[in-house]
């Protein structure tokens, strides 16, 4: 359990550092009349700029120890 913890949280602090958001317009709230007609308001402009990730294989040779097992006789 202390594994899957620990993993969570590096994950976690991944998700959060692995871009950057700029506001580039500010948001503003509708205006609303009490004839339940008004200005639609306006959404913030966000430019989110992504980490760069580059993904690829190699292959590699690993050699792998011989191991004999000698189990012991049964009685």
């Amino acid at each position: 359990m202390k594994k899957f913890s620990i993993a969570a949280v590096l994950t976690a602090g991944l998700a959060l550092t692995a871009c950057e958001a700029t506001v580039t317009e500010e948001g503003e709230m509708p205006s609303m009349d009490v004839d339940v007609s008004g200005d639609a308001g306006n959404l913030p402009e966000i430019d989110v700029e992504t980490a760069d990730v580059e993904i690829g294989t190699e292959e590699k040779t690993i050699e792998v120890p011989d191991v004999d097992v000698t189990m012991p006789d049964e009685k």
